[in-house]
């Protein structure tokens, strides 16, 4: 029988690898250097340095984006509706959107005047195939996970053309922010939505920039759309800039010295001590520092509750309740991490300070794990897979070191960003790090947790939660739903279903010389959304030295 003490000795050091990645950092904002730059500059390009590449491209029905995926998607595809500062959906390449009062029928009216990089009208009939595609019924493209996500879509119609009516087979009350979806539901050139051969390695959109070229694991270009239909207040069409070049580096410390040494001009990071260095590079005026804490999302140890060890509760609530996530907290991160009570983030409905996660009690951890162990008549083992980050890969290591000495065995998996969502897609899995859930409207969660979903990775089956989760979709009161997502935030504390870590803050760090962050105005008016879990807007960038 192991003692409470070495219990706390291995469990400290569990969640703290995933407290590392949960990338929990300072304030929001950046510093004031827009505001000492002038007016904004056209011309010129910059290099943003990714995370992660996104070797499935970009047929955006069939695609699997990530952050960084998304941040592409963004330059080359625009969305009907964008979340505003407030987090609600506002109409972007729609003019408007309306409901019924029952909430079954969505009325999309679409801008006037857009055109594809191809020349090609944005009408509703091309908005209506894309709806179709990505809800799988259109001939020839293949959805993956948008069946599920647009399960509760009846019919699709272009009633005019610039209208789009879609009936759903239920109130579905949050409906619009699903023609944002995190951003991966932009609209798509026919050309490219019938293109049987390179749909994937020839985006076609409305955005601000064009596809180029794109040397898959080294770099993507995209050029300046001299169409674009969003005019900054300079008379002209946005972007400022001429071109992006996004490049995939995996390594944080490997993007942050890239940043320093003018290899790119842009990075972003979610890591505690990549913000961190941000900070401290922008205090001494070397860089450029934008980040925000708002509508964060959760960093956090994903299990598979489908297979052994995790199908067993006893298991999975012995590694929350041995977990002393403050201590974790303050010696990785030196107490910036936000640490998270459960998947949604303060100012998020569906928040609670406390939802019954279960606290550090090592004694409990230790009767759990040995009545598992008794139970079972074997040691707890098991797979946790984690990026080839290498501040993850020495915590991992630290923790399967430790683990080692206590009778429990863990395997380390290291894999990139595309293949540990393949995992996840295909549950090949038993443990592995995650960063998920950004704010927004709740609804949003439904397709990641219900149990016939294809994207609830972790295989969760839990009636009640599906219970309410359906009753969220549907119910038009503000108050009652928001007592129905702290319900759904308290099964997550009880079934442990998922080991909390973080609230992540996103950091976008850049060369002195780049300006523009998070976005310019909307086209209704208004401020950008001051969350970057989903990439953010890049028509608004420029650089100093270009055109005046």
């Amino acid at each position: 029988m192991t003692t409470a003490r070495s219990h706390r000795k291995l469990l400290v050091a569990f969640l703290a690898t995933a407290l590392l990645a949960a990338g929990c950092g300072g304030g929001d904002g950046g510093g004031e250097s827009d505001e000492d730059a002038g007016p904004p500059q056209r011309g010129g390009s910059i290099v943003y340095g990714l995370e992660a590449e996104t070797p499935g491209g970009y047929c955006l029905p069939e695609a699997q984006l990530a952050i960084s995926g998304i941040q592409v998607a963004r330059s080359i595809f625009d969305t009907l509706t964008v979340p505003g500062e407030d987090g609600k959906m506002v109409p972007y390449l729609a003019k408007e959107v309306t409901h019924s009062d029952d909430y079954t029928e969505w009325t999309i009216e679409l801008r006037e005047g857009i055109v594809f990089h191809d020349g090609s009208k944005l009408d509703a009939e091309v908005v209506k195939n894309n709806l179709d595609a990505v809800r799988g019924q259109y001939e020839g493209r293949n959805a993956l996970l948008g069946v599920f996500v647009f399960s509760d879509v009846e019919s699709v119609e272009a009633t005019g053309p610039l209208t789009v009516v879609v009936k759903t087979k239920r109130p579905w009350v949050a409906f619009e922010s699903y023609l944002f979806g995190g951003g991966r539901f932009g609209m798509m050139a026919q050309a490219q939505l019938d293109d049987a051969e390179t749909c994937d390695r020839q985006p076609i959109g409305t955005g601000p920039f064009k596809f180029e070229s794109w040397r898959v694991g080294d770099r993507l270009r995209v050029e300046r759309n001299p169409d674009y239909w969003q005019k900054a207040p300079d008379g002209k069409p946005y972007p400022y800039l001429d071109a992006i070049e996004f490049r995939p580096i995996a390594e944080n410390e490997q993007r942050i010295n890239a940043l320093q040494s003018g290899e790119v001009d842009a990075i972003h990071t979610s890591s505690t001590t990549g913000v961190k260095q941000l900070e401290d590079l922008e205090a001494a005026g070397t860089v450029g520092l934008y980040q925000s804490t708002k509508f964060a999302e959760v960093g956090y140890v994903m299990l598979n509750a489908s297979k052994p060890p995790f199908d067993d509760p006893r298991v999975r609530q012995a590694l929350a309740y041995g977990t002393d996530r403050q201590t974790s907290n303050e010696v990785l991160n030196e107490g910036r991490g936000k640490i998270a009570s459960g998947p949604f983030a303060p100012g998020n409905v569906g928040y609670l300070k406390d939802a019954g996660f279960p606290g550090y009690d090592p004694e409990k951890a230790r009767e759990l794990l040995d009545e598992y162990e008794e139970d079972t008549g074997k040691k707890l083992e098991f797979t946790l897979n984690l990026p080839p980050d290498p501040e993850l890969v020495q915590a991992a290591q630290y923790l399967q070191a430790n683990a080692k000495e206590e009778g429990i065995t863990i395997n380390l998996r290291t894999m990139d960003q595309g293949q540990l969502i393949n995992a996840a897609i295909s549950g090949d899995f038993q443990a592995t790090f995650w960063r998920n859930h950004p704010g927004g409207d709740p609804d949003g969660q439904y397709v990641w947790w219900k149990s016939d979903s294809p994207v609830n990775f972790g295989r969760i089956d839990d009636p009640e939660i599906d219970r309410l989760l359906d009753e969220g979709r549907s119910e038009t009161d503000p108050a009652k739903r928001k007592e129905i997502y702290e319900q759904v935030n308290r099964e997550f504390g009880e079934k442990v279903w998922n080991l909390w870590a973080g609230w992540t803050t996103w950091g976008i760090g850049t060369s002195p010389e780049v300006h523009g962050l998070p976005g310019p105005e909307l086209p209704g008016g208004g401020d950008p959304f001051p969350g970057l879990a989903l990439g953010h807007p890049v028509h608004g960038l420029w650089v100093e030295g270009g055109e005046s």
